[in-house]
């Protein structure tokens, strides 16, 4: 069996754009939906929601998030 190492010194000689298309067809691989986590966020943005229409829920504007990273 191929180790990931092994693979990695294989593909270490493709072009840039060889890598990006190889790293965007292993992403694509791994992003199959899995209805567990998908109930899990639904549970979770449904609580965020209430939270916020609730009024229980800090928020912070656009522009004060914005400002941390200039």
């Amino acid at each position: 069996m191929t180790t990931s190492q092994e693979l990695y010194q294989q593909v270490s000689h493709l072009s840039p754009m060889d890598k990006l298309r190889l790293a965007e067809l292993l992403l694509a691989d791994l992003d199959n939906p899995d209805p567990e986590i998908d109930a899990i966020w639904r549970e979770e943005v449904q609580k965020r929601w209430r939270g916020y229409k609730g009024g229980g829920l800090k928020t912070v504007s656009y522009e004060t998030v914005m400002q941390k990273y200039k």
